[in-house]
This record gives structure tokens, C-alpha cells and sequence, in this order.
């Protein structure tokens, strides 16, 4: 299993996660970090790369946790789209790929976390991801950063957790082996380029730029599905 906060249309190195493990946990009743990926992501422009931003009150950014954060107005949402269609308006897959945004995009939602698993689980549907997506909240755990991935890991019956590398600083691994539960570092070194617009190459993107320009093609794009 994996366990990471949400993301707004993350880049697809986080989907090569999901789909590489049996369960997912988004672990979003920790404290929402401003100028994180929580409410923004990058996108491809003629002009170079721009964030898209799903603006939150500033009083909502201090000591409160993700799954708590509201977007402060409705009007980003057609923004975005809009600025989606305007910079992809030459990719093959546009209108296929709106289909599937497009009601997202549309809804009344309010809160970033469940507007996060809106795009991240439908995503996961078309690209044929079957992994099991569930909340921390779900579980009873302890607190503690790795005590409490621990007991995550254990409610799910996962036998090994599978983590970023940016974890390696602070994961307490002995816990992990203590509770019988092997721990993976996860590597991102496969994922190779695929045809882009506006330019050369860039990976450190929204998963919107792959799945624009490739459509159906994006599995092959990402490692833990295509082997």
C-alpha cells in the first residue's frame, strides 16, 4: 500500500504510485502546507509553464488540515478550464479528455480534498487504474508520523508500504519491521518523455499535459501499468 495527501491533477509520477500498490490512502487530516501541491499544479503554455491555483482563504492556511480547507470563490474553476482549453486547443485528445474534466469542473464542490479525489479517482478510471483509493480517516491509528502509518498499513492488511524517496529523512523504517510490514522506496527514474507541445520536454507537470496530448496512449507512459 501507499499512503500520500491529495493533489490538484497531479503530475503522473503519482498515478505510476497509485497504480503500482493494492490500496491508497489519501492522508489529508494533517495540516494543509501553503505553496504545496494540495490546491496547485503546473500546466504546458506557449509562454512556458503556468500554475493553475484553486485559491483558499488565507485564514484557512494556518493550523488547519487539508481535508478542511474550502476554495474561497467557484469563478477558478472556469478559469482553469478555460485556460486548459486555450493552451491545449492543438492537442489530439482535447475534447476526449474534457469529457471526463469537464463535470468535475462543473459541480458545486467546495472542499480542495474532495475536489482533489473527484479528478485523481476519475483519472484512474480511464487510464484503467483498479487500486482500492480510501481516506485516513477511515481508520483508527496512533498518533506519531511513522507510528501512525503503522497502524494505516495494518488496518489494510498491507504486508509492505510503499514510499516516496523524499520520505528517507524522516520514515522510523524499524517500526515498519517491528510490525511484520517491509518498506519499498518507490522510484520515478522510469518514466521516459512522450510527445508535447510548446516545446522541450518537461515531466514536472499535471498529468492533464500527458493525458491532452496521448489519450488513450498515457499507460504506456506510466511504468507500474504498462509492465
Amino acid at each position: 500500500m501507499a499512503i500520500l495527501q491529495s493533489a490538484y491533477i497531479p503530475w503522473r509520477g503519482y498515478f505510476d504510485l497509485i497504480s503500482s500498490v493494492d490500496a491508497f490512502i489519501f492522508y489529508d487530516d494533517v495540516q494543509f502546507s501553503q505553496g504545496d501541491w494540495r490546491n496547485r499544479n503546473i500546466i504546458r503554455t506557449s509562454s512556458g509553464p503556468k500554475w493553475l491555483t484553486i485559491p483558499v482563504p488565507k485564514k484557512h492556511r494556518i493550523q488547519r488540515k487539508i481535508c478542511e480547507i474550502k476554495c474561497l470563490s467557484m469563478e477558478w474553476k472556469r478559469d482553469h478550464l478555460n485556460k486548459i482549453a486555450e493552451n491545449y486547443r492543438r492537442s489530439k485528445y482535447l475534447s476526449e479528455i474534457f469529457d471526463i474534466i469537464n463535470p468535475i469542473y462543473s459541480n458545486d464542490e467546495t472542499y480542495i480534498s474532495k475536489i482533489n479525489y473527484q479528478f485523481i479517482k476519475s483519472i484512474c478510471e480511464y487510464l484503467g487504474i483498479g487500486t482500492k483509493l480510501t481516506w485516513s480517516w477511515d481508520y483508527e491509528s496512533s498518533p506519531g508520523k511513522s507510528e501512525r502509518l503503522v497502524d494505516l498499513c495494518r488496518a489494510v492488511g498491507a504486508d509492505t508500504y510503499v514510499s516516496g524517496p523524499a520520505a528517507k529523512s524522516y520514515l522510523d523504517v524499524g517500526l515498519f519491521e517491528e510490525a511484520g510490514i517491509g518498506v519499498e522506496w518507490f522510484s520515478y527514474d522510469g518514466l521516459k518523455p512522450y510527445p508535447q507541445l510548446h516545446g522541450s520536454f518537461e515531466g514536472k507537470v499535471s498529468i492533464l499535459d500527458l493525458l491532452l496530448n496521448v489519450g488513450p496512449g498515457s499507460r504506456q507512459y506510466i511504468p507500474s501499468i504498462c509492465n
